[in-house]
């Protein structure tokens, strides 16, 4: 007996089973997905050099003989943590460095305490940064490093580099999708507009700015995508590798930092409203910053279909450094892709070890 289908009735139970299984085992990799842990992140061996207040500075464990001389100090953004620098073993930058022969440092954060919201910029880029190149030339007995600053962490390295990074043995200095035209990040111009915004309301109520605040701010960029992120998870329960990769990636997201209190007020009002940066206008505790003035090599890598840091935000970038010695290089993939996952370990970690390898001896 054949069905309206054109199959014959045993093939139909035959397809009956086989969707059932189907589904079953879907909601079994479902279970499994809401009762277990996700990876374990940021594994790679390390020693915590200096643990005061937010700032953190960790030491990597080598893994080969022979190192380059100059040591690497990865500079983290204020808002997230350091761990998308170091996934999973096989998925880690930090790794990848290390075995490359690098000796690899990091600055990274924890969220500000109610009694350090009146941390300023100057307390990160005259205090925390110079505090962590200090302990990394102590601890390696070498003069000079080379430091690598994601998104704003590229900000602060900038600003640093500038005002103190001749006096403090800056060798290199290597940015990855970093802002300096802030009237070029559009979602964020129109959640911060001073029309609208009361930046000072904000802190003297709330002393600290909000992560959840923050993390809705980065939401609102791709609005639809967390909901199409979910629904892609269900279709592909099956597969193991994607659902580790999307809880891994999903978890560093989701894990956004508040802003001390006083140093958020004055990048909103520095940065997001004066644009201060761009039109060189931009000081630090009183003393103006010039980019022009940095002479170290000089990398900066930007990605193509970066959401949150444009293409045109950082593009002004490359003119301002006043080195001779300095490239600028646009790579595939949005703006965590970029350093974390297949595309950064086929694009930006053999890019970024290749220059680092003819300026680290």
């Amino acid at each position: 007996m054949a069905t309206a289908a054109g199959l014959r009735a045993p093939e139909l139970f035959s397809a009956a089973a086989t969707e059932f299984e189907r589904a079953l085992q879907r909601n079994l990799k479902g279970l499994e997905y809401f009762t277990t842990a996700g990876p374990q992140l940021g594994a790679t061996p390390k020693d915590v050099l200096i643990e005061r207040g937010t700032m953190r500075l960790y030491h990597y464990r080598p893994l080969v003989d022979d190192v380059y001389r100059v040591p690497i100090l990865l500079v983290m953004a204020t808002t997230n943590r350091g761990y998308i620098f170091d996934m999973v073993p096989g998925q880690s930058l930090v790794e990848y460095l290390l075995r490359a022969g690098f000796d690899v440092f990091m600055l990274d954060w924890e969220a500000p305490r109610a009694d350090e919201k009146t941390l300023t910029l100057e307390s990160y880029v005259l205090d925390f940064l110079p505090s962590a190149v200090e302990r990394v030339r102590r601890e390696t007995g070498e003069p000079d490093l080379t430091v690598v600053g994601y998104c704003f962490g590229g900000v602060l390295s900038l600003l640093w580099a500038a005002l103190e990074g001749s006096r403090q043995g800056l060798a290199n200095l290597v940015t990855f999708t970093t802002p300096v035209d802030f009237t070029a990040m559009d979602m964020f111009q129109s959640w911060s507009d001073r029309r609208f915004f009361d930046v000072d309301r904000l802190v003297d109520t709330l002393g600290n700015c909000p992560g959840d605040y923050l993390y809705t701010a980065f939401d609102m960029l791709k609005p639809g995508a967390r909901i199409a992120q979910q629904i892609r998870v269900v279709d592909q329960l099956y597969d193991e590798q994607f659902v580790k990769s999307f809880r891994m990636f999903d978890r560093w997201a989701s894990d956004i930092l508040p802003l001390a209190g006083e140093y958020f007020r004055e990048t909103t009002k520095k940065l997001m409203w004066d644009n201060r940066l761009l039109h060189e206008r931009m000081d630090v505790g009183g003393r103006p910053v010039e980019l022009g003035g940095i002479q170290v090599p000089f990398l900066h890598v930007a990605a193509q279909h970066d959401h949150i840091v444009p293409t045109a935000a950082s593009a002004p970038l490359i003119g301002m450094i006043g080195s001779a010695d300095k490239e600028e290089v646009v790579l595939k993939g949005g703006h965590v892709s970029l350093v974390a996952g297949g595309n950064a370990i086929k694009r930006l970690w053999p890019k970024l070890v290749d220059w680092l390898g003819q300026r680290s001896t």
